[in-house]
């Protein structure tokens, strides 16, 4: 007869269980989150406030998308909103001195060229602050952040750059047919990501390297190689977000999206990155930021303070972190 202690399984189990087959529960979490704001709030579905999320969504979810790349090999990138920044204004200043406004669709092309070209070379530096110079990730890039941030606070002067072309602002603000442009963007940048981790060479190392540093060597992974590679990728990608942001407010500052940075880390890891490296969807950071965002589109209808909603998602982040590290011992029979 079997023991009714072992056929019943305990909490823990329940828990070690619950993560297989994570991205149905966070599509179920999202209609879920939909239901009850309706309830509460019958103008939540309106095609009004689904086109507003479109246009805000991406590049919060774009940044996520980059810190899940970034904690992948088990690291972690707190500079993406300084190079964000950093690289919209980098933009504007090219727009200032080529036309401002009325600057026609070639100068855009090189203010995005140079936009990108801003990403990459912070990317770098911080790939080689944590590959070369072995500095933690952690460290690494909360002082390469704030050099950034400084160096747009310098190059500002403090007041917001305005006065972007047109075609530049239609990145931020345009339709292609009925769907907002930046949320074309966005599942452009998940279906790139997600082909680049899944079906190359780049993903596998990355994963690799996340998973088992020591057994990467081995398998003649040039990790410091991929280091550079991950974090000049993550540049970039917080590069585009900083080109939708300051698209869409049609201005650029060193101190926007301040609250994106802890909204991005809660994302990546309630998507399923593991911050210890290893493993990460980018489906799954797609389903969590469309979660987070109709969440926080339900608070504001309900004029929840902004204090507030960031205490709810530190706490939520803090909550998440424990359930993973509680499901990983319990994997491990610790």
């Amino acid at each position: 007869m079997d023991d009714p202690a072992r056929a019943a399984p305990g909490l823990g189990a329940r828990l070690a269980g619950f993560g297989g087959n994570a991205n149905l529960q966070l599509a179920l979490v999202c209609i879920l989150i939909m239901v009850v704001m309706t309830v509460m709030n019958p103008r939540f579905l309106t095609a009004y406030n689904f086109e507003s999320m479109a246009f805000f969504l991406p590049e919060l979810g774009i940044l996520s998308i980059a810190m899940m790349i970034a904690m992948l090999t088990g690291g972690i990138d707190l500079s993406v909103v300084g190079i964000a920044n950093l690289a919209g204004i980098v933009a504007g200043l090219w727009f200032q001195r080529s036309g401002g406004a009325e600057a026609g669709p070639a100068v855009v092309a090189v203010g995005v060229l140079l936009a990108l070209a801003v990403g990459l070379v912070a990317g770098v530096l911080n790939g080689l602050l944590i590959a070369r110079a072995r500095i933690t990730p952690i460290l690494a890039t909360l002082g390469s952040g704030q050099v950034f941030t400084g160096l747009a606070l310098v190059l500002t002067g403090g007041p917001a750059i305005v006065g972007f072309p047109a075609a530049w602002n239609a990145i931020g603000n345009g339709h292609l047919g009925p769907v907002p442009v930046p949320f074309v963007i966005f599942v452009a940048i998940c279906i790139a990501v997600w082909l680049l981790l899944t079906r190359s060479a780049l993903g596998l190392n990355l994963m690799l390297i996340g998973t088992n540093p020591r057994a990467a060597v081995f398998a003649g992974v040039r990790r410091t190689q991929m280091l550079i590679y991950s974090y000049a990728l993550t540049g970039m990608l917080a590069a585009s977000a900083g080109i939708l942001l300051s698209a869409r407010t049609n201005a650029a500052k060193s101190d926007y999206g301040a609250s994106y940075l802890l909204q991005a880390v809660l994302i990546a890891v309630l998507g399923g990155t593991n911050p210890a490296g290893g493993r990460g969807s980018v489906l799954g950071v797609a389903l969590a930021v469309v979660s987070l965002v109709l969440l926080s589109s339900g608070f504001q209808m309900m004029r929840v303070s902004n204090h507030l909603i960031d205490f709810i998602w530190g706490a939520t982040l803090i909550i998440v972190l424990a359930i993973n590290v509680f499901v990983t011992r319990r994997r491990a029979g610790v």
